[in-house]
């Protein structure tokens, strides 16, 4: 019922007036007019990877795939992050980390086959070349938010205020604002509470709380193999064989860069 472009418009409309009112229960309000120019500017540089360009280019690339191809293709993040870290944050990378990209690699062949060898000539590869730069916008907007000392909810605020604003003009010029009450109306407000909304605040305040970042961490790998789930009997796909070797692939790689950052 909606375009990439209305869905993701509306969903971070819903997730902008989520984040005031959780600035507002947080009394934070006020900090959101004590900000330097040179952090307006890092809000709006940001607000341009995510939600804009982020969720444009991985939306768009579920629009083009199987669910069960995008999403497992989308969770080569953590590899991704680490190779990005070295230029930009002089991190160092190790032999560990070079392997878990080669074994995450494998898997994405697997996942691409669908299935087999013939399945490659059903794949829609610029789908899964959107997929694999989705892993990136999102590896740069974690880094770049390393960088940003703000508080968390206020920077994120900022972050989807101006993308918000972004994706009014890509509305305009590439699709409509019209939207009628029905299933894909309820779906944008469900994808800006749960996809792009209260699900960031949950994940910022279990990293406060807890002792072991990596422990919560790894927890993230459970996502993936519950999406399988939800993908068959909710989207009803037939799964492939190779679907779940490529994901224990890509899952096992970023396990093996996890031992590469503890060891660093």
């Amino acid at each position: 019922e909606l375009d990439v472009f209305q869905l993701i418009f509306y969903a971070s409309g819903v997730t902008v007036l989520l984040l005031f009112v959780i600035l507002l229960v947080q009394r934070k309000t006020g900090l959101l007019l004590n900000q330097t120019r040179r952090r307006w500017f890092m809000s709006m540089f940001i607000g341009a990877f995510n939600p804009l360009l982020y969720y444009l280019v991985l939306l768009k690339a579920y629009s083009l795939l199987p669910a069960q191809l995008a999403q497992p293709l989308n969770m080569i993040w953590p590899i991704v992050l680490a190779l990005l870290s070295v230029p930009l944050l002089k991190q160092k990378i190790g032999w560990i980390s070079v392997t878990a990209l080669l074994v995450s690699f494998t898997g994405v062949v697997f996942i691409s086959s669908q299935g087999g060898l013939s399945g490659f000539r059903n794949t829609n590869f610029t789908g899964v070349v959107l997929a694999v730069g989705s892993s990136l916008m999102w590896s740069l907007y974690w880094i770049f938010n390393v960088r940003d000392p703000r508080d968390e909810i206020v920077k994120l605020f900022l972050n989807f205020f101006f993308g918000f604003i972004y994706l009014a003009v890509a509305v305009f010029f590439f699709s409509s604002f019209r939207v009628t009450a029905g299933t894909g109306f309820y779906a944008a407000v469900y994808v800006g509470i749960f996809e792009v909304g209260i699900t960031y605040v949950l994940w910022m305040k279990a990293m406060q709380l807890s002792t072991s970042n990596a422990k919560i961490g790894n927890l993230v790998f459970l996502a993936p193999f519950l999406s399988l789930v939800f993908i068959r009997f909710i989207l009803k796909e037939t799964l492939y064989f190779t679907t779940f070797t490529g994901l224990i692939f890509i899952v096992a790689g970023i396990f093996i860069q996890q031992i590469d950052k503890k060891n660093h």
